[in-house]
């Protein structure tokens, strides 16, 4: 960590704890999905990962409407031939917001693994642009982070997609690129915006320097990030749901 951001430790303190909250709330839905598995088996990631960013506003939205599309749900719902109780007892605007946390888990994972990649092995940002197409190395690393993040959003599609409309692989992996794209696109956009935000204006003023990659301050930005992510991309996952091009979860 830079001076500038030692000396500012009201900072690091709320990064710290931002970051150990987070961490706090996957732990508790990690431990809920293997006591009580999702129907949808990629939701079983999903969660956890999305608490990272999405901490308590997760976590109650999980115990509020995800213990609804538990494998236990649907098994009694069948057994008395109905539908299962998160089709019939979570709201429309529930189920977008279910469906961007979906892409998000994705974005998250993929730009976490750029992130660290790029900051431990700085030459895969000049494979991405660095020097060649940008001065600005953030530039080329959130290219590697969109396909990280893409590739990873495609298959968590494609597990959601797949086995509840029983396609063959050709057309689940067509339908995940459809129900994805859009959905990536739009998230990224929110990410990628408050993180510029928070480099090259929030840092600077507070502390005159960037926030570093092995820094506290950096990840709890990327949670700000993510959140903001969240809010980019609903109104299209309305859209993608509504159209039936993504499934209602």
């Amino acid at each position: 960590m830079s001076a500038a951001f030692a000396a500012l430790g009201w900072l690091h303190a709320l990064s710290v704890a931002c970051l150990l909250l987070g961490a706090a709330c996957s732990i508790l839905l990690s431990v809920q999905v293997i006591r009580h598995p999702q129907h949808m088996t990629v939701m079983n990631v999903v969660w956890p990962v999305c608490a990272l960013f999405g901490t308590l506003a997760v976590v109650w939205a999980y115990f509020r409407y995800g213990r609804l599309a538990t494998m236990e749900a649907h098994h009694h719902a069948m057994e008395r031939d109905e539908k299962p109780p998160n089709m019939t007892q979570t709201p429309f605007s529930v189920m977008v917001g279910k469906g961007a946390l979906h892409c998000g888990s994705g974005c998250m994972l993929g730009d976490v693994a750029a992130e660290w990649l790029a900051f431990l092995v700085p030459a895969v940002a000049v494979w991405f642009g660095w020097h060649s197409l940008f001065e600005e190395k953030m530039y080329a690393v959130w290219g590697l982070d969109f396909v990280f993040a893409y590739a990873l959003g495609i298959v968590f599609q494609y597990y959601a997609i797949v086995p509840m409309r029983g396609l063959s692989p050709g057309k689940g992996l067509f339908a995940a690129v459809k129900a994805d794209t859009l959905s990536l696109i739009s998230w990224q956009v929110g990410m990628y915006g408050f993180m510029a935000l928070a480099q090259f204006y929030l840092f600077p003023h507070l502390t005159g320097d960037r926030a570093p990659v092995n820094s506290s301050e950096f990840w709890a930005a990327m949670q700000v990030a993510m959140v903001a992510g969240f809010l980019t991309s609903y109104p299209i996952n309305w859209w993608l749901v509504r159209s039936g091009i993504k499934e209602r979860m």
